[in-house]
């Protein structure tokens, strides 16, 4: 299934009072993978940016001037939200000012029923604890996959790339992560449930593998086995396996379990 994770920079709270989006982030997963395929750019506001949320974001008026503007960028930025479901932190913040944006070129705006929010998804899983981003990427230890979360307490340490990326990794965890659950079959099936339990074919061997000691490793076991005595479990075992190769049945002696 491909989703897009989603986020911006902008130059204040509220479009209603003006405020515009200075920089969109975008990051591709594919069964909650991201595939390397992403969308950044950075935009011209056509106005000021507050001294308070530069120290947010490091991105000044100057720095955005010769930008290019969002009429410029949206179609290529449509083209790649495809009709993919849209995954955003808070994501009434992130669409209420894209929707703001596509308000002003008379462009439709994007449904709520697109939107899945993963603070909606965080807080339902961690009832009480704190959710932002930040905190869930400490919870999940993303500075073990290369984030430099320390950077993000000083100026400028946000960007709307970087907190895609780690939003796609987070939301990984949030569906489930490396603790999804594996059921083997001998179908050879690989899908997707609601669960998110992967189903993996397991196909039978054809022939056993080689083994892997040398002829004076077995010697050895050999010889240090016979000093165990008639009831030893190794001898129990090598008759086992001289009857399974013959087809015959497991002595009822062995407990396999």
């Amino acid at each position: 299934m491909r989703e897009i994770v989603f986020d911006t920079e902008t130059t204040g709270r509220s479009p209603e009072d003006g405020d515009r989006i200075v920089e969109i982030g975008c990051v591709e997963i594919v069964n909650l993978s991201p595939t390397g395929r992403t969308f950044h750019c950075y935009l011209n506001p056509q106005r000021d940016v507050p001294d308070e949320v530069v120290r947010v974001h490091g991105l000044t008026g100057a720095f955005l001037r010769d930008k290019p503007l969002f009429a410029s960028v949206v179609d290529e930025l449509m083209e790649f939200f495809g009709d993919a479901p849209i995954i955003a932190h808070n994501a009434a913040f992130d669409r209420m000012f894209l929707n703001a944006e596509l308000r002003r070129l008379q462009r439709a705006e994007t449904p709520a029923e697109r939107y899945i929010d993963s603070l909606e998804i965080a807080r339902a899983k961690f009832r009480g604890a704190a959710n932002s981003l930040d905190a869930l990427s400490k919870r999940f230890m993303l500075d073990r996959e290369g984030f430099d979360l320390s950077a993000r307490r000083g100026a400028g340490g946000h960007g709307a790339l970087v907190d895609a990326k780690m939003l796609a990794r987070v939301y990984l965890e949030l569906r489930g992560g490396r603790e999804q659950s594996l059921v083997f079959e001998d179908a050879p099936v690989l899908e997707e449930t609601a669960s998110a339990i992967i189903r993996v074919s397991r196909a039978q061997r054809t022939l056993a593998l080689p083994a892997r000691i040398t002829a004076e490793e077995a010697a050895a076991h050999a010889a240090f086995v016979s000093t165990l005595g008639a009831d030893a479990l190794w001898k129990k075992f090598a008759e086992f396996a001289d009857q399974g190769e013959a087809g015959g049945e497991p002595p009822a002696a062995v407990a396999l379990g």
